[in-house]
């Protein structure tokens, strides 16, 4: 049953990229032009650092699959495109490991084919103290993910139905384990609120995996008989819109969710997430053209990122920051409910003095 189950989720998620429309709220974000702000490339860095961790670029390949036979190829595909192009990986989630034992290859061959490079374990927020351990030991994990996803297991049909417990167990986990605990959404976004709860808990990182991506509220009505639980396709935030609502909350954010090309990477990068993520659209490209397809366009995603730095005067990704953004349409309205200051990102760059740096003026 739960290595049919990965398989669908692969399966119904390709689906979902097929059917997928090209907008989503990173197009209501864009950088204002300077034409004097460029610098010259070789001053450029992608490297990336945050919770005491350091990525030699700011973009990932993240939570995906495991549990089954086509899963595990998957991850050892993924596994290698990861060391090929030095991008840091995370795990699907290992309840399936847990359950069965004698799946866990499919998940240790992130290591085995990776040996060198940041890999993630991931868990529910369910898993014990002892599972979490168990899930870092199978991969010789960097860090652990946590995922939280109600809006999944509600219209799951053998979900959860339980979520009082989620908050103590991630503290208790957080406390336990020996590496970083980064807690992620699957797709419904992380408000401003529960990432402040989430540092209260001990959590190191926040991945906001907001709505624009795989929708599993929408894969597991798809397994239902009835298909009744329609309502909740689409619910939760944008991952834009869990930017702007995380800025300044004291725990370093990543971003996950409906990030199609490098300007959705560096929008999200400029709107303060540290590292941003990839699941289905490297997916998609995996399937379609195998590891050398998923490794030239990762390598021409670094490349093209590295260009818009260059062109935009970020020497590093946390550079992108001080970059001038304007917010439009419906994401401007989200702003205006939440009382997020929109004209304060469109002035970041206004000082004189960031003015010369721009320009090399001495005066």
């Amino acid at each position: 049953m739960s290595a049919q189950r990965k398989d669908d989720h692969v399966r119904l998620a390709m689906e979902q990229q097929q059917a997928r429309s090209g907008h989503n709220q990173f197009d209501e974000v864009s950088f204002v032009h300077h034409a004097l702000a460029g610098i010259d490339r070789p001053q450029v860095s992608l490297a990336t650092s945050f919770a005491g961790l350091t990525w030699r670029a700011p973009l990932y390949i993240n939570a995906m699959t495991g549990g089954s036979a086509k899963t595990g190829v998957i991850n050892r595909d993924l596994a290698v495109a990861a060391r090929e192009t030095g991008v840091a990986i995370a795990s699907g989630s290992m309840h399936a490991y847990f359950k069965d034992p004698s799946c866990a290859g499919t998940f240790a061959v992130l290591r085995r084919e990776n040996p060198d490079g940041f890999v993630m374990a991931n868990v529910n927020a369910t898993a014990s103290v002892d599972n979490a351990r168990r899930a870092i030991d199978l991969l010789r994990a960097d860090a652990l993910q946590i995922h939280l996803n109600t809006a999944q297991e509600t219209p799951m049909p053998e979900g959860d139905r339980s979520f009082g417990s989620w908050g103590p167990q991630i503290e208790r986990i957080a406390a336990a384990v020996c590496v970083p605990v980064i807690v992620k959404e699957v797709g419904n976004g992380l408000s401003r609120q529960t990432v402040l709860a989430l540092r209260e808990l001990g959590v190191r990182v926040a991945d906001l995996s907001g709505r624009g991506g795989t929708d599993f509220a929408r894969i597991e009505n798809g397994r239902r008989e009835l298909a009744d639980y329609a309502f909740l396709h689409g619910w939760g935030q944008s991952t834009a819109a869990c930017l702007l609502d995380a800025q300044d909350v004291g725990l370093p954010v990543l971003a996950s969710g409906g990030v199609r090309d490098p300007l959705d990477v560096a929008r999200a990068l400029a709107l303060g997430a540290r590292a941003v993520g990839v699941s289905g659209g490297f997916l998609a490209t995996l399937l379609d053209g195998g590891v050398p397809a998923l490794v030239a366009r990762i390598s021409a995603w670094l490349e093209q990122l590295a260009a818009l730095q260059t062109m935009l005067g970020a020497r590093t990704p946390a550079d992108l920051t001080r970059c001038d953004l304007l917010i439009h349409g419906s994401l401007r309205s989200f702003c205006a409910d939440r009382s997020i200051d929109t004209r304060r990102l469109a002035q970041r760059s206004g000082s004189v003095a960031a003015l010369h740096e721009m320009t090399g003026s001495t005066r």
